[in-house]
């Protein structure tokens, strides 16, 4: 049986390029006059997408028309299907198509605009291998659109622009490493689109003996370099030079310990790509957060409503996510969005310990309420965290806060912070352009939660334009850069991720991957210590702490009680503090006002001079006064027995008794 012909001159499109394409379409059978054709780009229209051409063919480039035989241009109709905002083009037939003749799609220029260079039409920025589009056939009556016959075309990276180093955060000294060395184009992607003569060089003074490597780009787009290590603690960045163009690149920080016997985790907890729907391209965005992204894990966010999850959207979504998750490698959680009493609930992420969990939905009476939801489950198995708590109408009022369930909070996203109010310093605020859309709510900032004794960490967002957020992308909200967040854990495994979240062992950035860390007494974040188990906190509290950026560090400040105790203005790209709070507890110490004892909280507050921020966890210090503790029971030492009081008589008689038995015995 003869199918139709698809196939795309060219073949091949580079990411953002400009120029015109030839969609050929040969059909096996005969189309009779008055046929429909309809054209689906599947493109959504975002600066990622392929760009949405015109139907003016007056225009010089830029639009969408078709060529049947003898030259014929055939202009097309926008038609826009159900609940859908962007067109499908349909081209409808003036004479019968014949079985083995040509159709040719066009999207850019006229020729005589393409012979000229202009009138292109831009290609999306994203690399896909055989991307599609679609067309399909309608022949008239009461036949409908049937299965559409599909062109495809590889998109691959555009000219080397960018050169980036992906590796651990913490290693130890002497401890080898791999590092992987990404060549990409200006929109991330991996290519090998360089000139021949192309050498990259990679030094540090204290790799490896000093190692200095040339690297050719390949055309895989990467290369990994085995058995890396450092001879010497401290903070490091590789350095990499374009020798054909002097640019110059620099990793992450690494911070080497003498020993470390945690690694530092990095990913997404909440968001999706803004290349992929996190939903209907789950396997894409896994991928993309593994492999482009790099990070250690990812957890999904679809919603929990019937309209934005069916039942089958979540069955593949576990199954994904079951499939890509892998020890040492990736680290992938299931989870969904669930939406609550405004004011109240508010917006929060849900996130299982393990595969194949139900999607708790809100319309089912068991679940409608976080207390049934809590009820229903174990905090080891499920984690409840409250995202965009600021945000007026979604936010989050922490009156019923759960301290078992809700461990960490989202303290930002992609929409701003939700630390504090933009009168109180917040320096990325949940704001519009407009002052129509979304505005903050002093109700939900986290700030007010900690100082009545909500105990949480800090992670971070990403981007999100789905569900209840859809309004606010397309809309004058003000977004920032997409959030991330780090776990500091023993091993990559979801076992061992889960746990330290659970223990609050964990950190925010606004996407840079900032390394930092806070101690009180020797207690690292998320940590709960008291004056009963070392009274010297009453009279001082021994902070230290470390800061590596990814650019030079405008300032770092240590919050006490929602309030700046100190703040120190390093420049530099790594900072080391102590800091001795002398200040009496009792005087400090905050009133639980829930029979709990007084408190006490600290975090660290960074700023880089490039703007990106990161939030260390809390760690908390009770003030318990000995005087009302229970008072451990007295142990009184053992008592020898007492020796019975016998009188000289019967001593004398038992005496005499014992002589007369050895005599008996010496016989």
């Amino acid at each position: 049986m003869r199918r139709s012909i698809c196939y795309c001159e060219p073949a091949m499109a580079l990411a953002g390029e400009l120029r015109t394409w030839r969609f050929i379409f040969t059909p096996a059978t005969t189309l009779p006059k008055g046929s429909k054709l309809k054209f689906d780009l599947q493109s959504r229209g975002r600066e990622i997408d392929w760009e949405i051409p015109s139907t003016d063919i007056k225009k010089e480039g830029g639009i969408i028309y078709a060529v049947m035989a003898g030259k014929k241009i055939l202009p097309a109709q926008e038609i826009f299907p159900p609940e859908e905002a962007l067109p499908q083009y349909e081209f409808h037939l003036p004479s019968a198509l014949n079985a083995g003749e040509e159709f040719i799609i066009v999207l850019g220029a006229k020729e005589e605009g393409e012979r000229k260079g202009k009138g292109g039409l831009r290609a999306q920025t994203v690399a896909q291998r055989r991307r599609a589009f679609l067309l399909y056939i309608h022949m008239g009556g009461k036949q409908q659109y049937g299965e559409p016959e599909q062109f495809s075309l590889d998109v691959k990276g555009g000219a080397l622009e960018h050169v980036r180093v992906l590796t651990q955060s913490f290693v130890s000294k002497n401890k080898r490493f791999d590092l992987t060395v990404r060549f990409e184009d200006e929109y991330g992607n991996l290519t090998g689109n360089a000139p021949a003569d192309t050498v990259i060089e990679l030094s540090h003074e204290n790799l490896r003996d000093n190692l200095k490597w040339r690297l050719f780009v390949p055309e895989t787009g990467f290369i990994t370099l085995p058995n890396l290590y450092f001879n010497d603690e401290g903070v490091y960045t590789v350095t990499l030079k374009n020798t054909a163009t002097n640019q110059v690149f620099r990793s992450p920080p690494i911070k080497c310990f003498a020993e470390q016997p945690k690694n530092l985790f990095w990913g997404l907890l909440h968001g999706e790509s803004e290349r992929f729907d996190a939903t209907e391209s789950i396997e894409s965005c896994l991928r993309h957060f593994r492999d482009d992204k790099a990070y250690h894990f990812y957890a999904t966010s679809c919603f929990e409503s019937v309209e934005e999850t069916t039942n089958e959207v979540w069955k593949s979504l576990s199954q994904h996510v079951s499939d890509f998750n892998e020890d040492e490698r990736f680290t992938s959680f299931l989870g969904f969005q669930w939406v609550g009493t405004p004011k109240t609930e508010g917006c929060r992420l849900f996130i299982y310990a393990k595969d194949q969990k139900s999607l708790l939905r809100n319309k089912d009476l068991k679940y409608n309420q976080l207390k049934k939801i809590y009820k229903s489950a174990s905090p080891k198995e499920l984690l409840s965290i409250p995202t965009f708590t600021m945000g007026k109408g979604f936010e989050c009022n922490f009156a019923e806060y759960d301290p078992d369930f809700e461990r960490v909070v989202e303290i930002y996203n992609a929409w701003g912070s939700s630390e504090t109010t933009k009168k109180e310093g917040n320096d990325r605020p949940i704001i519009s352009s407009d002052n129509k859309s979304i505005q903050e709510t002093a109700e939900g900032a986290l700030q007010k939660a900690l100082l009545h004794n909500c105990r949480f960490g800090f992670v971070a967002g990403g981007l999100d334009d789905r569900g209840i957020y859809g309004a606010l992308y397309d809309s004058n909200q003000i977004q920032y850069a997409p959030g991330l967040t780090a776990i500091i854990a023993a091993n990559q495994s979801r076992d061992s991720l889960f746990e330290a979240l659970y223990q609050r062992s964990c950190y925010a950035t606004t996407g840079e991957r900032i390394i930092l860390g806070l101690y009180v007494a020797g207690a690292p974040m998320g940590k709960e210590i008291s004056t009963a188990d070392k009274p010297g906190l009453l009279v001082n509290r021994h902070l230290t702490g470390y800061v590596a950026g990814t650019a030079a560090l405008e300032k770092v400040e240590i919050v006490r009680n929602s309030q700046v105790l100190q703040t120190f203005h390093p420049k530099h790209y790594s900072f080391e503090f102590s800091y001795d709070d002398m200040t009496p507890l009792d005087q400090i110490a905050i009133d639980a006002k829930d029979g709990k004892p007084p408190f006490v909280y600290y975090y660290l507050r960074v700023t880089q001079i490039d703007a990106h921020m990161a939030w260390s966890s809390p760690i908390w210090v009770d003030c318990i006064d000995w005087s009302q503790l229970p008072k451990p029971p007295i142990k009184r030492p053992p008592t020898k027995p007492t020796q019975p009081q016998v009188s000289p008589e019967l001593q004398q008689l038992f005496q005499g008794e014992d002589e007369e038995t050895d005599d008996e015995e010496e016989f």
